[in-house]
């Protein structure tokens, strides 16, 4: 294998050929390719970028480094649901259940915390005694018995994507199309998926902030599921401002369980129902998305939704009193206050300040390893467009008292009061293959 040669053509800007691309990530996968140079190439394509027919090769490589996940004992439609991410972005953890009570099967593989993200495996791991360590075994078993499954990837799903993606969380290699597209896409292949809903985010809290990168990144992921046979819809939604009013392990969960019991934010709740109606509508449980909208609204409010979650979160070692009994999730011990210094009206500046104000309060990772404490976080007590006074309460941090100045001074940084401020819409567009 010619590893140079390979770096060489995309650091020139030519497109690699299909054997250069298989040869790549084999020996990525099996160790003959080394960390520095999967970092070389992972710039080069950042970089430079992949063409279309490129990026599908890269994708199919990926998936074949490892096992397509096969479910035939499951007759339900299997449909399953992946956001971009962002702040307080939890939509997974109530939509998963909510569309498994209404009939479909969402096995569901997610991932850790991507730069200024919240990672979905990381906030279900907040409930007690949670595993998403499972087997394919384990994950059948669970699709099998509760209509979902929360897991992360096996050694043996997408390997390949497991080393990238660690790799270039600590690179700095994020916010590229084509690498999250086939990050994304081969991990979602790996689930044997007859449909996918793609809820791609916009605004200052995004890997893709223009909405027009949001759209080419949304289009490239759209043109990955028609290569596979995958019947798909991208959601282009906002984030511009924190998704419903907790940003945070611990807190998210809690709000979670809120939306699981008719409750919770209305923008959490809009999306739960937006996504999860879609997912009916492709899997052929809905004629229409108002019909799957409703549904999905209907398992939140009776109660149906949230007893899913809780046999999932014993099927999978967690402890589902914690749904009757939310002391016993981790908080922190200390809550302080931001107020504002001015009148004004609320807007949002740089929401990826206030990821990594979480980060510096110990609730993200900085290097691979670091281990997260599970109950710091922000609340926040304005929406965006609203009118303050001087000294009310904008938001509140939960800490331990680590990197408390730090996480300070990047919220401040995070918002502005200002004399008017027209919001974006919750959902900007949506396309389907």
């Amino acid at each position: 294998m010619d590893a140079r040669g390979i770096l060489a053509t995309k650091r020139d800007g030519k497109r690699l050929s299909d054997a250069q691309i298989r040869e790549f990530i084999a020996g990525y996968v099996s160790g003959a390719i080394t960390d520095y140079h999967a970092s070389a190439l992972l710039m080069a394509i950042f970089i430079h970028g992949m063409e279309e027919g490129e990026l599908a090769v890269w994708a199919r490589a990926m998936l074949e480094s490892g096992r397509v996940m096969k479910f035939p004992g499951i007759s339900k439609p299997k449909v399953d649901k992946h956001s971009t991410g962002g702040i307080g972005d939890k939509v997974s953890i109530p939509l998963a259940p909510a569309a498994a009570a209404c009939g479909l099967a969402v096995p569901m593989i997610s991932g850790r915390g991507l730069g200024h993200t919240g990672g979905t495996l990381d906030k279900l791991e907040a409930i007690p005694g949670f595993r998403t360590h499972l087997s394919e075994a384990d994950f059948a078993r669970c699709l099998e018995r509760t209509g979902v499954a929360l897991g992360g990837q096996t050694p043996d799903i997408v390997p390949a994507d497991r080393k990238l993606y660690a790799l270039r969380d600590v690179t700095g290699l994020i916010e590229s199309i084509p690498l999250i597209a086939s990050s994304i896409m081969s991990k979602k292949l790996a689930e044997g998926l007859d449909a996918l809903v793609l809820d791609v985010k916009f605004g200052s809290g995004a890997f893709m902030v223009a909405p027009a990168r949001g759209e080419a990144l949304a289009k490239a992921m759209l043109g990955l599921a028609r290569d596979f046979g995958v019947r798909a819809t991208a959601l282009h939604t906002n984030m511009e401002r924190p998704l419903g009013r907790m940003a945070g392990h611990s807190l998210e969960i809690l709000e979670s369980f809120d939306c699981l019991e008719g409750g919770g934010p209305a923008d959490l709740r809009e999306l739960v129902c937006l996504q999860g109606g879609e997912m009916l509508r492709l899997g052929g449980l809905a004629g229409t998305l108002d019909e799957g909208k409703a549904r999905i609204a209907r398992s939140l409010d009776d109660g149906s939704a949230r007893a899913v979650f809780a046999r999932v979160i014993e099927e999978q070692g967690g402890n589902p009193r914690c749904l009757d009994d939310r002391s016993l999730l981790k908080r922190a011990s200390t809550v302080e206050v931001v107020r504002a210094q001015r009148d004004g009206v609320l807007a949002w500046r740089d929401l990826r300040a206030l990821g990594a104000a979480i980060c510096e309060l110990g609730g993200g990772r900085k290097k691979l390893g670091d281990v997260i404490d599970l109950g710091v976080g922000l609340e926040f007590e304005v929406q965006e467009g609203a009118a303050v006074r001087a000294g009310d309460v904008l938001l509140r941090v939960h800490h331990e008292g680590h990197g408390l100045a730090q996480a300070h001074a990047l919220v401040e940084r995070s918002y502005e009061l200002v004399d008017a401020h027209r919001p974006a819409p919750l959902v900007l567009a949506s396309w389907s293959t």
